[in-house]
């Protein structure tokens, strides 16, 4: 009975990820995201709005306020991510003019990345001035031949513990101060990872922030784990470690940067806004750009492994008591001691063999359905779900052919006796 079926359940596991707008590159993919056990979020975009900005600027090492914004602005004129825009527009708060923001000629910007984890601008008369993650611009700083000044950790602490970003800004060998960047937790977060964790899934939050930050911010949105200033290769490294130890994982990506990771992963889901190289590198993508889809993935996944669970089920059932019910009427004459299994007494075996094919020709037709839509998901352990499936499907594959090839066999009766 489930060999006809099979088909059709992969088919409407990829037609109903297809519904919520995710295409699954094969049917495997799908399933394979019902049996995952860890998933790897990123932190902006994905938990936050993505949206941050600069609400603060603390000077170091007898940096004033205004020049410290002034740095931070000149390191960001040619930064277009809303953060980059937000520290301009908090530096002209500050006091700082149109004219301190304009950058001498010949300078060259210094783009992002997720290997150096800081930006800025090497300015024409040989001077330079960095912004980004504390340990990159310190690891900048000391390389020029400076150290950090004493309460720069303070500061960066105090900041993180609030779980907003610390922005370090450099100028030549000296630290300059902290940028205070904030960003907002996305409404319902925490529920949704609570859903995750009702499925048996372990959350892990991938940030560039350093470790107080991300654990300030996992805390808030509820995850269970957090990697903290994560390169490519961490996200990779991490990825393998988990795979080593037997278990199944999902990432989300949107860059370059994650084409590596997205391709180990067992479940990539890249984001249609992302780049080419993601795309190819996962085996599903996002037409929404939605990183929270993957919940949806998870649970069209899980159910379509219900459903094969489930027809699995009813189909050895269903076979086993066919067999019972028609063995003893075959061979009642040869084996006289199979007369006492004969508990259903059908006219004759050749009455309970058709009256089984039969019933065995309108149970598949009928099961169709089932596959196509798919059992009910519901998030419950995998004890629950067994017990739930030997007793429906096991119980009603028992008792079904035997009502049903019963009934056939009186039908067929009736009309051979009218004949």
């Amino acid at each position: 009975t489930i060999g006809a079926l099979l088909a059709a359940i992969g088919i409407a596991g990829m037609d109903r990820a297809l519904q919520a707008n995710i295409i699954a590159k094969s049917g495997k993919a799908v399933e394979t995201a019902g049996d995952i056990d860890v998933v790897l979020l990123d932190k902006t975009g994905t938990i936050t709005v993505g949206n941050r900005h600069a609400t603060g600027f603390e000077p170091v090492a007898g940096y004033t306020k205004q020049r410290l914004a002034q740095l931070a602005a000149l390191a960001s004129a040619a930064d277009e991510t809303p953060e980059g825009k937000s520290i301009v527009v908090a530096a002209q708060a500050a006091g700082v003019g149109a004219k301190d923001l304009q950058t001498p000629g010949g300078a060259q910007f210094i783009a992002f990345s997720a290997q150096t984890r800081m930006s800025g601008v090497d300015l024409a008369d040989g001077g330079s001035i960095r912004k980004g993650a504390a340990d990159a611009v310190i690891a900048f700083v000391r390389k020029a031949g400076g150290t950090a000044p004493t309460g720069l950790d303070v500061i960066v602490d105090a900041i993180a513990s609030k779980g907003a970003t610390p922005l370090v800004v450099a100028e030549n060998s000296k630290i300059a101060g902290v940028v205070a960047l904030e960003d907002i937790l996305k409404p319902g977060m925490s529920e949704r990872f609570e859903r995750l964790r009702n499925m048996g899934l372990r959350t892990v939050m991938i940030t560039g922030d350093n470790p107080l930050t991300a654990a300030t911010i996992a805390k808030q949105a509820g995850v269970d784990d957090f990697v903290a200033q994560a390169t490519p290769e961490s996200k990779l490294a991490y990825i393998r470690k988990e795979q080593a130890e037997g278990k199944l994982v999902a990432m989300m990506g949107d860059g370059t940067n994650d084409a590596p990771a997205l391709a180990q992963a067992d479940v990539g889901l890249a984001m249609n806004s992302g780049t080419q190289a993601a795309k190819e590198a996962g085996n599903m993508v996002d037409l929404d750009s939605d990183p929270t889809k993957l919940i949806e993935v998870v649970e069209v996944g899980k159910q379509l492994l219900m459903t094969r669970g489930a027809l699995t089920t009813f189909s050895v059932a269903n076979d086993v008591a066919k067999y019972f019910a028609i063995v003893p009427a075959l061979f009642a004459g040869t084996l006289p001691w199979l007369a006492a299994m004969d508990v259903m007494h059908l006219h004759s075996p050749t009455s309970a063999i058709l009256s089984a094919v039969i019933f065995n020709a309108i149970i598949i037709p009928a099961l169709i359905p089932v596959a196509l839509k798919g059992v009910k998901y519901r998030p419950l352990g995998a004890d629950a779900l067994l017990r739930k499936n030997l007793l429906v499907w096991g119980l009603g594959g028992v008792i079904l052919p035997f009502a049903g090839i019963k009934l056939i066999d009186v039908v067929l009766s009736a009309m051979h006796l009218v004949a």
